[in-house]
C-alpha cells in the first residue's frame, strides 16, 4: 500500500512538472539566439477587437478666411504753375521754350489730377488754351487772381465768368467766396485734401480793391472755411507771398516789402490761422523766384515763374505735389535757363506718416 502511494505521488509530481514545462514553452516561443545577441521581436498580427466602422465621407476642409479688404489710401498729384503771363496761348509763344514747355514736362510726369496757378495768368484765355492742348481738353485748371489781372478789366471779367462754372475735380460745385469776390475766391475738396484759392485783392467793396492783403472780410471767410474743413491735408493758395524770399538758385530778390508783408499785423494773423488749422502749405507766386521755407510750422512754397525764356533772371519752374495717404511730398522742376528741358531741382516732405525722435544724450 505504501509503495502504491509513493508511485502515485511520483506520477503526480511528474505530471505537474510536465504541465508546468508545457505552459512555459507556450509563453516563450522564441528561442535565444545562439550567438548571444538579443532576439528579434516577433510581430504577431493584431486581430480586430470589434467590427470595422463604416467608411465615413471625408470632413470638409474649411476654406481659408480671406483677410478683410483694406481701403486703399488716396493717392494723387497736382501741379502748380505761376506767372506765365503773356508767354502762353497761340502764336509766337506756342513753343516748348515758354509756358508750353512746362505743361509738356508736367504731362511727362503724370498722371496729374489738376493744376493750380496762383496768379499773373493774363491773358487767362491763352493760358487755358495751352493747358488744354498739352494736358487734355477736360483737364481741370484753378487760377487765382494776380496783380496783373486786377489792373486788366477784361482779365477780371474772364476770371469771374470762369469761376461761375467752376467745379471740383469730381464735378461737385466749389464753395464760393465772400461777397465782393464770390467767384474769384473759392474752395473745394479732392480725395483726402481741401483746397482754398484766395483772391488777396478782395474786400467787401470788390474783387480788385486792395494792394494784396488779408483784410477782415477775407480773413473771416477763410477762418470759417477752414473750420468746416474735414480733410487731413489743407492747401491754401494766393498770389503774393507772406514772407518774400530770394530765388533758391540765383539769389534774385523781388517784392520784399510790397507783398503780404506790407501789412505785417494782418499777415501774422493770417499765418497764425494757417498754423492753428494745420495747413500743409501756403502756395504763391508774384516774385518769379522759387523758394520753399517753413515759417512757424507752415510751409510757404513760392512757385516762381513758368514762362520759360520769358524771364531769364531765374529758371522756369513748376511744382508737383504728391499726396499718398498721410504723406505729402513736393517735387520742384526747373529748366536750364536756356529754354531746355526741366529737371528735378528740389524735393521735400510737407507731411509724413511718422515722427522721428532722437535719444536724449546723457549729461
Amino acid at each position: 500500500m505504501e509503495g502504491r502511494r509513493l508511485y502515485v505521488l511520483r506520477f503526480t509530481s511528474s505530471l505537474l512538472l510536465a504541465l508546468l514545462t508545457a505552459c512555459t514553452s507556450a509563453a516563450s516561443p522564441v528561442a535565444s539566439s545562439p550567438t548571444g545577441e538579443a532576439p528579434t521581436p516577433w510581430a504577431s498580427p493584431t486581430a480586430p477587437l470589434s467590427p470595422p466602422s463604416p467608411t465615413l465621407p471625408p470632413s470638409p476642409v474649411p476654406s481659408p478666411t480671406a483677410p478683410p479688404t483694406s481701403i486703399p489710401e488716396p493717392e494723387f498729384a497736382f501741379a502748380v504753375t505761376a506767372d506765365m503771363r503773356i508767354y502762353a496761348g497761340p502764336g509766337a509763344y506756342d513753343s516748348p521754350r515758354y509756358f508750353r514747355g512746362a505743361c509738356e514736362a508736367i504731362a511727362a510726369h503724370g498722371p496729374v489730377a489738376f493744376m493750380v496757378s496762383p496768379g499773373d495768368v493774363d491773358p487767362p484765355g491763352g493760358v487755358l488754351w495751352t493747358i488744354t492742348r498739352t494736358l487734355g481738353a477736360e483737364f481741370p485748371w484753378y487760377p487765382a487772381v494776380g496783380n496783373h489781372e486786377v489792373e486788366t478789366p477784361e482779365d477780371m471779367e474772364w476770371l469771374r465768368r470762369y469761376g461761375q462754372s467752376l467745379t471740383a475735380p469730381d464735378g461737385r460745385p466749389v464753395r464760393p467766396g465772400p461777397p465782393g469776390c464770390p467767384t474769384t475766391t473759392y474752395s473745394f475738396d479732392h480725395e483726402n485734401a481741401h483746397f482754398v484759392v484766395l483772391n488777396v485783392y478782395c474786400d467787401a467793396g470788390g474783387d480788385g480793391v486792395t494792394d494784396g492783403d488779408i483784410p477782415d472780410h477775407l480773413y473771416n471767410w477763410l477762418a470759417a472755411d477752414l473750420a468746416a474743413a474735414d480733410k487731413p491735408h489743407i492747401f491754401v493758395f494766393g498770389h503774393e507771398p507772406a514772407y518774400p524770399q530770394p530765388d533758391a538758385l540765383t539769389g534774385r530778390a523781388r517784392h520784399i516789402g510790397d507783398s503780404l508783408d506790407a501789412h505785417p499785423e494782418r499777415r501774422e494773423r493770417f499765418w497764425n490761422l494757417l498754423r492753428e488749422r494745420g495747413v500743409r502749405a501756403y502756395i504763391c507766386g508774384h516774385t518769379h523766384n522759387y523758394s520753399a521755407v517753413r515759417v512757424n510750422g507752415v510751409w510757404q512754397l513760392d512757385a516762381g515763374h513758368a514762362r520759360g525764356l520769358g524771364d531769364t533772371g531765374a529758371p522756369s519752374t513748376f511744382i508737383l505735389v504728391r499726396v499718398r495717404g498721410p504723406q505729402v511730398i513736393f517735387e520742384t522742376y526747373r529748366d536750364d535757363m536756356q529754354g531746355g528741358p526741366y529737371g528735378l531741382f528740389h524735393t521735400g516732405f510737407l507731411a509724413a506718416p511718422f515722427q522721428s525722435f532722437l535719444p536724449m544724450l546723457a549729461k
